[in-house]
């Protein structure tokens, strides 16, 4: 098992290398004006756009900037952003805002996902069957932008009533305050994510049942709900736990999307704004984070499948 993990850590350090330039090399080759130029506005003339430039470090070596950042990046300064703001201290504000954005969708995409797919293949091709599905099949239809202005219209028009948008309640000052403004958005970024969930758990759900052990355990006369939970459910949950964890970096990239709908001041809506004005500061680091996510996602979903199916070994 430890050979596995370092040989893993290994291959992630390689991809977070790769990652890094990739993504240094893409802000700067994308077309549009530098940031200099947007920071420096309409009204400004050669001399301050070359001082600006100078000063922002877009003038050194290409390999000099990759180095400073990947400096920054290992010490933790981050360096500072567009309005010269700290990158890092903005981080650490915004930073709790989309962790329980992201914590309250998988609570969803559980809640909703795993028991209605496992309602739908217990009563398979029945008319509770055919109602699941077609909602799941919508739910992947529906775009997480257009959800959310349903979510936050449909209420507004019929009972006067609007999630509030103005800034970020914490949860520790006022809980209702907190679920009132967090729960829509992770409710819209949940909808699609449950619905993947759903279909997925019922097609391994209907795997699982045909298999010779779950017979063996009906032979013996346990009821349908013991031979579901206590042999069934835990091997169906394999390709879920992938499907799960594969979906941050999804639920990331939907959250940029919900923040800005929402006005939710996460690290969604700080990345979002870094790229419309080109903040490079602040894009490749974020970027560069969520890829680290991903990775070690990957590591904890592949150490997950051997608790919980004994037979699988990692070598």
């Amino acid at each position: 098992m430890q050979r596995y993990i370092m040989r893993r850590l290994l291959q992630a350090s390689v991809i977070l290398v790769v990652l890094s330039v990739v993504v240094f090399a893409l802000l700067r080759i994308a077309p549009g004006a530098d940031p200099a130029r947007l920071k420096c506005g309409l009204g400004c003339n050669e001399e301050q756009y070359q001082a600006l430039r100078k000063e922002m470090g877009l003038d050194d070596p290409y390999t000099t900037q990759y180095f400073d950042w990947v400096e920054q990046m290992v010490t933790g300064s981050l360096g500072r952003d567009w309005n010269d703001t700290s990158v890092a201290s903005e981080l650490a504000k915004r930073l709790p805002v989309t962790l329980e954005l992201l914590v309250l969708t998988i609570a969803v995409t559980a809640a909703f996902g795993i028991p209605f797919g496992i309602i739908s293949a217990l009563y398979r091709n029945s008319p509770l069957d055919i109602v699941v599905r077609l909602t799941a099949v919508l739910g992947l239809a529906i775009p997480n932008f257009w959800l959310a202005t349903l979510v936050l219209l449909i209420p507004q028009q019929m009972w006067n009533y609007a999630p509030p948008i103005t800034g970020s309640v914490s949860i520790f000052d006022d809980p209702m305050g907190n679920m009132r403004q967090f729960v829509p958005p992770a409710f819209v970024l949940g909808a699609v994510s449950a619905a993947g969930v759903m279909r997925l758990t019922r097609s391994a759900m209907l795997e699982v049942m045909l298999q010779d052990y779950i017979r063996t355990a009906r032979s013996k006369g346990l009821r349908q709900w013991a031979v579901v939970t206590n042999h069934a459910l835990k091997n169906s949950l394999i390709p879920v736990v992938t499907v799960v964890g594969l979906q941050l970096a999804a639920l990331f990239g939907g959250a940029v999307i919900v923040e800005n709908v929402f006005n939710l001041q996460g690290v969604g809506n700080y990345f979002l704004g870094a790229l419309l004005r080109k903040d490079f500061q602040v894009a490749q680091t974020l970027t560069l984070y969520v890829g680290a996510i991903v990775v070690m996602t990957n590591l904890l979903v592949d150490l997950t499948y051997a608790w919980l199916d004994p037979r699988i070994r990692l070598s």
